[in-house]
């Protein structure tokens, strides 16, 4: 579907049409000309952009969202669950609060120096998989392959396995991280981008007050001779159950599709959602614009020419420092608590309420998701993480300390779903998967060591050292994205690679 303007070119730059062929969009091309089939191919691609971008958000589009957000539910429940279960494992004796050396392998440090190592691999290595197979089939097997994990990881007895079968479980997460913000930047109308990605995060953070309340009840607990803290690790495995039914209703991204140069895969999965959504729309659906045309097959040097190279590099520094910001305080909330004097279980009472908090940050997103400028929202929400973590430190009453742990949650929150959607938007369909794996895995590297420098800063310097240390992160990741940043809400997926 594309205007007779532009089919009228593209069939005038074929010449004779005995030479030309057709695509499953119309648009003609020569069979004999590299070069113009090339070009056709692109526009073929960008025509299937164009078509989906025109869509009206109706019930069909929020249901890919859901389901890919139910995923992220899963994903969301084991990457975060490990400050929660930090006290269960300590008490058990199989790892310590602090460590003997910087980088030792028997503290809470290591389990969650453990995790990120596996994300870096996860999204560094692994993170073209979904951009060689698809994001439908990547996006399952990764799945099932760290729930796997942590049913195995949940029978360890000593710290080495524990920290392996941890590992390995980060691995399939940092793939399944990448995937999901590739998929869904794909499969939404321009219009709703920023609402997409709220309603990922608002349904995934459910998962943050869903583990610490599970582990407020089962943690200071033995049920069925297993520790509580096997308990709340073994319930999050149960992802895998669903995997399949939601895999049922998901279709591969026609925007990857057409991009390999699969256009009648393509065709058919375009033409089945616009049916559905006419269907729901009620009347026929608006034109869409003239495609812009799709790069070909990408690279990894495809990162670093203009003006990917910029965006890249800022990228990075922002994974880098974001990471310290947001796991620093919601993989240590409990440790934090018990350095300010608080029990073992008030302090992860205090941090199920705290939790609570976490799906709010998206949900206010699905009001302002697409109403201002992602780059200002991650610039006003990280001064935000500064004021109230340095407040933190300096608090000692329940309710005010509650009360600047959830403007600590809310704030890092819409980071996220702002970032989530911003560095997905910033690189082609060609290298999306690879480069937002690419970015992404330096906050899991970051993370690495920030839970050994946070560990030590706090063994030291105490909750008021780790909170200045956050500060100056949050700096710096105001400095990059409001200083480099480009403006992309409401543009066209095609357009901001341009």
């Amino acid at each position: 579907m594309t205007s007779p303007d532009h089919a009228g070119s593209v069939a005038r730059s074929g010449g004779d049409a005995a030479h030309s062929t057709h695509t499953a969009d119309g648009l003609a091309h020569r069979a004999d000309s590299p070069d113009s089939a090339d070009h056709a191919a692109s526009l073929d691609a960008g025509s299937i952009s164009a078509r989906l971008d025109r869509l009206p958000a109706t019930r069909s589009i929020w249901k890919l969202v859901v389901l890919l957000s139910l995923g992220f539910f899963f994903e969301l429940y084991d990457l975060l669950y490990s400050g929660y279960v930090a006290p269960g494992l300590v008490k058990s004796g199989i790892l310590s609060a602090t460590t003997h050396g910087l980088f030792g392998s028997t503290g809470v440090a290591s389990f969650i120096a453990a995790l990120f190592s596996g994300l870096f691999i996860g999204t560094i290595a692994c993170g073209f998989l979904a951009d060689r197979f698809g994001r439908r089939a990547v996006f399952t097997y990764s799945l099932l392959w760290y729930c796997v994990a942590n049913v195995v990881m949940a029978f360890q007895e000593s710290a080495t396995g524990l920290n392996f079968w941890r590992f390995v479980a980060g691995v399939g997460i940092g793939v399944e991280l990448v995937t999901i913000g590739t998929y869904i930047s794909e499969l939404v109308p321009k219009q709703i981008r920023g609402r997409a990605f709220a309603c990922e995060q608002a349904v995934g953070f459910t998962a943050v007050p869903v583990v610490a309340f599970l582990s407020f009840l089962l943690v200071p607990r033995t049920l069925f001779g297993l520790d509580g803290w096997r308990w709340v690790v073994l319930i999050g495995a149960h992802g895998a159950l669903f995997v399949w039914w939601i895999r049922r209703a998901l279709p591969e991204s026609p925007r990857w599709l057409a991009q390999q140069g699969r256009f009648a895969e393509a065709e058919r999965v375009m033409s089945a959602l616009e049916a559905k959504v006419r269907s729901e729309y009620g009347r026929e659906l608006p034109p869409p614009a003239p495609p812009v045309p799709v790069a070909p097959r990408g690279s990894f040097r495809d990162m670093w020419v203009p003006p990917y190279r910029s965006r890249t590099l800022m990228m990075t520094i922002f994974n880098i420092f974001q990471t310290v910001g947001f796991y620093g305080f919601a993989n240590w909330v409990p440790t934090l608590l018990i350095k300010q004097g608080i029990t073992i279980t008030t302090s992860l009472m205090y941090s199920s309420v705290i939790a609570l908090a976490a799906p709010l940050g998206p949900i206010i997103g699905l009001f302002i998701g697409d109403r201002f400028e992602r780059k200002t929202v991650i610039v006003v929400m990280a001064g935000v993480n500064i004021v109230c973590g340095l407040w933190f430190s300096q608090a000692s009453g329940a309710v005010l300390l509650v009360s600047l742990g959830v403007c600590l949650t809310l704030a890092g929150n819409i980071i996220s779903y702002s970032y989530h959607a911003y560095q997905a938007e910033l690189f082609p369909t060609s290298i999306r998967a690879r480069a937002v794996g690419f970015v992404y895995s330096w906050s899991r590297f970051s993370a690495i060591f920030t839970a050994f420098l946070i560990a030590a800063v706090l063994r030291y310097f105490g909750t008021t050292g780790v909170f200045v240390f956050i500060a100056g992160a949050m700096l710096i990741v105001m400095l990059a994205i409001g200083l480099m940043g480009p403006r992309t809400n409401g543009l066209e997926l095609e357009k901001i690679s341009k």
